[in-house]
Protein backbone atom coordinates (compact mmCIF):
# COMPACT_ATOMS: atom_id res chain seq x y z
CA UNK A 1 0.00 0.00 0.00
CA UNK A 2 2.66 2.20 0.83
CA UNK A 3 4.71 2.04 -2.41
CA UNK A 4 1.68 2.11 -4.35
CA UNK A 5 0.94 5.79 -2.70
CA UNK A 6 4.27 6.89 -3.36
CA UNK A 7 4.22 5.44 -7.49
CA UNK A 8 1.22 7.36 -8.31
CA UNK A 9 2.81 10.99 -7.45
CA UNK A 10 5.57 9.83 -9.01
CA UNK A 11 3.91 8.61 -12.43
CA UNK A 12 1.98 12.27 -12.44
CA UNK A 13 5.90 13.84 -12.15
CA UNK A 14 6.46 11.59 -15.07
CA UNK A 15 3.86 12.65 -17.18
CA UNK A 16 4.31 16.37 -16.74
CA UNK A 17 7.99 16.55 -16.92
CA UNK A 18 7.57 14.64 -20.33
CA UNK A 19 4.54 17.07 -21.05
CA UNK A 20 6.28 19.90 -20.40
CA UNK A 21 9.31 18.83 -22.49
CA UNK A 22 7.26 18.56 -25.49
CA UNK A 23 5.66 21.41 -25.05
CA UNK A 24 8.63 23.30 -24.76
CA UNK A 25 11.62 22.03 -26.45
CA UNK A 26 11.06 23.59 -29.84
CA UNK A 27 12.02 27.55 -27.58
CA UNK A 28 15.18 25.35 -26.31
CA UNK A 29 16.86 24.19 -29.79
CA UNK A 30 18.46 27.38 -30.70
CA UNK A 31 20.39 27.11 -27.58
CA UNK A 32 21.77 23.83 -28.61
CA UNK A 33 22.60 25.36 -31.83
CA UNK A 34 19.10 23.94 -33.93
CA UNK A 35 17.84 26.55 -35.92
CA UNK A 36 14.56 24.65 -37.34
CA UNK A 37 12.98 21.30 -36.77
CA UNK A 38 12.45 20.15 -40.86
CA UNK A 39 9.24 18.22 -39.60
CA UNK A 40 7.43 19.75 -37.23
CA UNK A 41 5.75 17.87 -34.61
CA UNK A 42 5.44 14.89 -36.16
CA UNK A 43 7.93 12.91 -34.38
CA UNK A 44 7.06 13.36 -31.06
CA UNK A 45 3.84 13.06 -31.07
CA UNK A 46 3.21 9.36 -31.25
CA UNK A 47 6.10 9.32 -28.82
CA UNK A 48 3.85 11.52 -26.39
CA UNK A 49 0.69 9.83 -27.08
CA UNK A 50 2.48 6.44 -26.29
CA UNK A 51 3.72 7.88 -23.42
CA UNK A 52 0.51 9.53 -21.96
CA UNK A 53 -1.39 6.23 -22.55
CA UNK A 54 1.61 3.91 -20.54
CA UNK A 55 1.37 6.79 -17.78
CA UNK A 56 -2.52 6.44 -17.64
CA UNK A 57 -2.56 2.90 -17.74
CA UNK A 58 -0.20 2.39 -15.03
CA UNK A 59 -2.36 5.14 -12.96
CA UNK A 60 -4.84 2.66 -13.52
CA UNK A 61 -3.18 -0.50 -12.78
CA UNK A 62 -2.10 1.49 -9.83
CA UNK A 63 -5.35 2.59 -8.55
CA UNK A 64 -7.02 -0.88 -9.23
CA UNK A 65 -4.15 -2.46 -7.07
CA UNK A 66 -4.87 -0.22 -4.40
CA UNK A 67 -8.76 -0.19 -4.71
CA UNK A 68 -8.18 -4.33 -4.60
CA UNK A 69 -6.13 -3.88 -0.89
CA UNK A 70 -8.29 -1.62 0.45
CA UNK A 71 -11.75 -3.31 0.55
CA UNK A 72 -14.55 -1.59 -0.34
CA UNK A 73 -13.27 0.86 -2.93
CA UNK A 74 -13.27 -1.37 -6.13
CA UNK A 75 -16.76 0.86 -6.86
CA UNK A 76 -14.48 4.58 -7.45
CA UNK A 77 -12.86 2.83 -11.06
CA UNK A 78 -16.31 2.19 -11.88
CA UNK A 79 -17.61 5.43 -11.07
CA UNK A 80 -14.33 6.76 -13.42
CA UNK A 81 -15.28 4.76 -16.34
CA UNK A 82 -18.64 5.51 -15.93
CA UNK A 83 -17.96 9.96 -15.79
CA UNK A 84 -15.33 9.50 -18.49
CA UNK A 85 -17.59 7.98 -20.61
CA UNK A 86 -20.61 10.32 -19.96
CA UNK A 87 -18.28 14.06 -20.18
CA UNK A 88 -16.55 12.32 -23.60
CA UNK A 89 -20.44 12.20 -24.79
CA UNK A 90 -21.42 15.63 -23.70
CA UNK A 91 -18.15 16.57 -26.48
CA UNK A 92 -21.20 15.97 -28.76
CA UNK A 93 -22.69 18.62 -27.94
CA UNK A 94 -22.51 22.25 -30.30
CA UNK A 95 -19.78 24.33 -28.09
CA UNK A 96 -20.30 28.60 -28.44
CA UNK A 97 -16.73 29.76 -29.31
CA UNK A 98 -14.80 27.41 -27.28
CA UNK A 99 -17.19 26.79 -24.04
CA UNK A 100 -18.15 23.49 -23.49
CA UNK A 101 -19.41 21.54 -20.68
CA UNK A 102 -16.20 18.36 -20.30
CA UNK A 103 -14.64 20.21 -17.72
CA UNK A 104 -16.63 20.65 -14.69
CA UNK A 105 -16.92 16.69 -14.10
CA UNK A 106 -13.16 16.59 -14.74
CA UNK A 107 -12.52 19.44 -12.21
CA UNK A 108 -15.07 17.83 -9.53
CA UNK A 109 -13.83 14.44 -10.28
CA UNK A 110 -9.96 15.49 -9.23
CA UNK A 111 -11.15 18.08 -6.19
CA UNK A 112 -13.40 14.78 -4.82
CA UNK A 113 -11.05 12.03 -5.62
CA UNK A 114 -7.60 13.47 -5.72
CA UNK A 115 -5.14 14.00 -8.35
CA UNK A 116 -4.10 10.55 -9.81
CA UNK A 117 -8.36 10.29 -10.80
CA UNK A 118 -8.22 13.83 -11.95
CA UNK A 119 -5.59 13.27 -14.55
CA UNK A 120 -6.70 10.14 -15.50
CA UNK A 121 -10.68 11.77 -15.76
CA UNK A 122 -9.00 14.48 -17.93
CA UNK A 123 -6.70 12.42 -20.71
CA UNK A 124 -8.88 10.05 -21.06
CA UNK A 125 -12.11 12.11 -21.54
CA UNK A 126 -10.03 13.83 -24.12
CA UNK A 127 -9.15 10.69 -25.75
CA UNK A 128 -12.75 8.90 -25.91
CA UNK A 129 -14.26 11.90 -27.33
CA UNK A 130 -11.83 12.59 -29.93
CA UNK A 131 -12.75 9.03 -31.00
CA UNK A 132 -16.83 9.58 -30.58
CA UNK A 133 -16.65 12.89 -32.17
CA UNK A 134 -13.29 12.43 -34.81
CA UNK A 135 -11.33 14.54 -33.39
CA UNK A 136 -8.38 12.86 -33.67
CA UNK A 137 -5.14 14.48 -34.66
CA UNK A 138 -1.35 15.55 -33.71
CA UNK A 139 -2.95 18.15 -31.04
CA UNK A 140 -4.77 15.02 -29.08
CA UNK A 141 -1.72 14.35 -27.18
CA UNK A 142 -1.66 17.66 -26.08
CA UNK A 143 -4.90 18.04 -25.31
CA UNK A 144 -5.10 14.92 -23.37
CA UNK A 145 -1.93 16.06 -21.09
CA UNK A 146 -3.20 19.70 -20.01
CA UNK A 147 -7.16 17.97 -19.39
CA UNK A 148 -5.14 15.84 -17.23
CA UNK A 149 -3.51 18.82 -15.22
CA UNK A 150 -6.90 20.44 -15.13
CA UNK A 151 -8.10 17.40 -13.19
CA UNK A 152 -4.79 16.57 -11.13
CA UNK A 153 -4.62 20.64 -9.72
CA UNK A 154 -7.91 20.31 -8.77
CA UNK A 155 -7.29 18.21 -6.15
CA UNK A 156 -4.89 21.30 -4.67
CA UNK A 157 -7.68 23.17 -3.76
CA UNK A 158 -8.66 23.91 -0.53
CA UNK A 159 -11.23 21.39 0.82
CA UNK A 160 -13.38 24.51 2.20
CA UNK A 161 -17.64 24.14 2.87
CA UNK A 162 -20.22 26.49 1.14
CA UNK A 163 -20.07 29.45 -0.62
CA UNK A 164 -16.24 29.23 -0.23
CA UNK A 165 -16.17 26.19 -1.84
CA UNK A 166 -18.34 27.31 -4.47
CA UNK A 167 -16.42 30.59 -5.27
CA UNK A 168 -12.87 28.34 -5.21
CA UNK A 169 -14.00 26.08 -7.65
CA UNK A 170 -15.77 28.74 -10.21
CA UNK A 171 -12.21 30.92 -10.08
CA UNK A 172 -10.12 27.24 -10.41
CA UNK A 173 -12.52 27.49 -13.78
CA UNK A 174 -12.47 30.26 -14.97
CA UNK A 175 -8.83 30.61 -14.38
CA UNK A 176 -8.19 27.35 -16.64
CA UNK A 177 -10.52 28.38 -19.20
CA UNK A 178 -7.68 31.03 -20.15
CA UNK A 179 -4.52 28.77 -19.04
CA UNK A 180 -6.10 25.45 -21.51
CA UNK A 181 -6.07 27.82 -24.64
CA UNK A 182 -2.74 29.40 -23.70
CA UNK A 183 -0.98 25.88 -23.42
CA UNK A 184 -2.78 24.44 -26.55
CA UNK A 185 -0.98 27.72 -28.70
CA UNK A 186 2.05 26.02 -27.62
CA UNK A 187 2.19 22.77 -29.45
CA UNK A 188 2.04 24.65 -33.05
CA UNK A 189 2.98 28.45 -32.20
CA UNK A 190 6.43 27.57 -32.58
CA UNK A 191 6.02 25.90 -36.13
CA UNK A 192 3.16 28.11 -37.24
CA UNK A 193 5.00 30.54 -39.59
CA UNK A 194 7.90 28.64 -40.45
CA UNK A 195 11.49 29.98 -42.34
CA UNK A 196 11.06 33.62 -40.69
CA UNK A 197 14.37 34.95 -39.90
CA UNK A 198 13.08 38.53 -37.93
CA UNK A 199 10.13 39.31 -36.12
CA UNK A 200 7.35 38.98 -37.34
CA UNK A 201 5.17 40.60 -34.80
CA UNK A 202 3.20 37.74 -33.97
CA UNK A 203 5.11 34.72 -34.06
CA UNK A 204 8.25 33.43 -33.22
CA UNK A 205 11.78 32.03 -34.39
CA UNK A 206 14.86 30.86 -33.26
CA UNK A 207 16.51 33.85 -32.81
CA UNK A 208 14.34 35.36 -30.22
CA UNK A 209 15.05 36.19 -26.23
CA UNK A 210 13.07 34.97 -23.99
CA UNK A 211 11.54 38.82 -23.36
CA UNK A 212 10.72 38.91 -27.02
CA UNK A 213 9.12 35.79 -27.15
CA UNK A 214 7.06 36.23 -24.02
CA UNK A 215 6.07 39.78 -25.59
CA UNK A 216 5.41 38.18 -29.02
CA UNK A 217 3.20 35.41 -27.66
CA UNK A 218 1.07 37.86 -25.33
CA UNK A 219 0.50 39.81 -28.65
CA UNK A 220 -0.34 36.26 -30.67
CA UNK A 221 -2.43 35.62 -28.04
CA UNK A 222 -4.76 38.49 -27.58
CA UNK A 223 -5.23 38.64 -31.12
CA UNK A 224 -6.52 34.97 -31.58
CA UNK A 225 -7.23 33.21 -28.77
CA UNK A 226 -8.60 35.95 -25.67
CA UNK A 227 -12.26 35.96 -27.45
CA UNK A 228 -12.07 32.11 -27.36
CA UNK A 229 -10.83 31.35 -24.33
CA UNK A 230 -12.75 34.19 -22.54
CA UNK A 231 -15.68 32.24 -23.52
CA UNK A 232 -14.54 29.00 -22.14
CA UNK A 233 -14.04 30.66 -19.09
CA UNK A 234 -17.33 32.37 -18.62
CA UNK A 235 -18.77 29.30 -19.85
CA UNK A 236 -16.66 27.12 -16.61
CA UNK A 237 -17.71 29.67 -14.28
CA UNK A 238 -21.20 29.35 -15.08
CA UNK A 239 -21.67 25.29 -14.99
CA UNK A 240 -19.46 25.17 -12.06
CA UNK A 241 -20.85 28.07 -10.06
CA UNK A 242 -24.44 26.40 -10.70
CA UNK A 243 -23.80 22.89 -10.69
CA UNK A 244 -20.25 22.06 -8.97
CA UNK A 245 -21.63 22.13 -5.67
CA UNK A 246 -24.43 19.90 -5.74
CA UNK A 247 -22.30 16.90 -8.02
CA UNK A 248 -19.71 17.75 -5.42
CA UNK A 249 -21.96 16.38 -2.32
CA UNK A 250 -23.45 13.78 -4.72
CA UNK A 251 -19.57 12.25 -5.32
CA UNK A 252 -18.63 13.13 -1.37
CA UNK A 253 -21.28 11.12 -0.31
CA UNK A 254 -20.82 7.97 -3.05
CA UNK A 255 -16.96 8.30 -2.09
CA UNK A 256 -17.79 8.08 1.75
CA UNK A 257 -20.35 5.23 1.60
CA UNK A 258 -18.76 3.02 -0.88
CA UNK A 259 -14.81 4.05 -0.12
CA UNK A 260 -14.43 3.02 3.52
CA UNK A 261 -11.74 1.56 5.59
CA UNK A 262 -12.73 -1.83 7.47
CA UNK A 263 -11.53 -2.41 11.20
CA UNK A 264 -10.42 -5.59 10.31
CA UNK A 265 -7.25 -4.85 11.07
CA UNK A 266 -8.31 -3.61 14.51
CA UNK A 267 -10.23 -6.82 15.19
CA UNK A 268 -7.56 -8.90 14.49
CA UNK A 269 -4.98 -7.02 16.93
CA UNK A 270 -7.22 -8.04 20.14
CA UNK A 271 -5.71 -10.33 22.54
CA UNK A 272 -8.73 -13.27 22.32
CA UNK A 273 -10.55 -14.25 25.17
CA UNK A 274 -10.37 -17.36 26.92
CA UNK A 275 -13.32 -19.40 27.51
CA UNK A 276 -14.72 -19.22 30.73
CA UNK A 277 -14.43 -23.02 32.28
CA UNK A 278 -18.13 -24.22 32.19
CA UNK A 279 -18.61 -24.60 36.08
CA UNK A 280 -18.38 -21.37 36.66
CA UNK A 281 -21.25 -20.37 34.37
CA UNK A 282 -24.65 -19.86 35.74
Amino acid sequence: MKEIRLLLPFLLLAASVIGFLAFLYPFVLPLLGVTSVPNGRSVEVPLLFAALATCALLLLLLLFQEQTIQRGQSRALGLLAVLIAFDAALRLLPSLLGASPIFLLIIVTGYVFGSAYGFVMGAMTLALSAIITGGIGPWLPFQMLTAGWVGMTASWLPKWRGTAQRLALTLFGSIWGFLFGAIMNLWFWPFAAPGLSDTAGLYWHPGMSLSETLQTYWKFYLTTSLVFDGTRALGNALLVFTLGPAIVNVMQRYRDRFIWQPWAAEEHQRTPQTDMPSEIVR
